[in-house]
């Protein structure tokens, strides 16, 4: 019998001729054998079925990574709209609050260096800081306790007895003035303003207002 008409023979060439034409056909194939003794009757070693593994198409690879660096792309650009948009709102923020800034140093007034002035701008930080009293409640008692003279010093009553004498516009004492000094005016007890918004937050404190103390106080 000749080699062709062989029949294991025959399914051999057969099975390498359609490996070789499935490599230069697709460029991505891989063929891999193994022989793996088998628990045949007479001990010899049987070949298994051939394992054929694919390999991914060169193309196929390439449209993927096409894909991921398409959406790497379109994230990173969506993060720097976030951030571009933050930034911009932070912008505008700033803007505001200075153009508020500006518009409140523009309405805020100019008071006169005198008693009227400084009866004035107690008031306008008054109204701010919620503090009852009108011009002429305050005006009454300052010119009861001090005749309009911010330097004005009691040496004679209690107070005065006890180290703590009263002074200023309203005669308050330096306790007093301390615990109810309104943050923004000066802490000084001789200062006319801050000497009149303190007197008042503790009018309003304990008489429900200046407009309310007719006497000392």
């Amino acid at each position: 019998m000749s080699a062709s008409s062989t029949p294991g023979h025959s399914r051999l060439t057969k099975a390498h001729k359609l490996s070789i034409a499935g490599v230069a056909t697709l460029g991505a194939a891989a063929l891999a054998f193994s022989l793996v003794p088998a628990g045949s009757a007479d001990g010899a070693p049987q070949a298994r079925p051939e394992t054929v593994v694919n390999v991914a198409p060169v193309a196929w690879t390439q449209s993927v990574k096409q894909h991921l660096n398409a959406q790497t792309a379109v994230a990173d650009q969506k993060a720097k709209d976030a951030a571009k948009a933050l930034a911009e709102a932070q912008a505008k923020k700033d803007r505001e609050k200075k153009a508020a800034a500006s518009r409140s140093a523009v309405r805020t007034p100019v008071f006169a260096n005198n008693l009227d002035g400084w009866i004035k701008e107690a008031l306008f930080i008054m109204k701010k800081e919620g503090i009852p009293g009108t011009y002429a409640g305050i005006h009454k008692n300052i010119m009861r306790e001090s005749s309009g003279n911010p330097r004005a010093i009691n040496n004679w009553d209690i107070n005065a007895q006890n180290g703590i004498p009263s002074k200023g516009l309203l005669q308050v004492i330096q306790p007093t003035f301390a615990t109810y000094h309104v943050k923004g005016t000066k802490f000084d007890l001789y200062d006319p303003v801050a000497n009149i918004v303190a007197a008042c937050n503790y009018a309003a404190d304990r008489y429900g207002s200046m407009d309310n103390v007719n006497s000392a106080y």
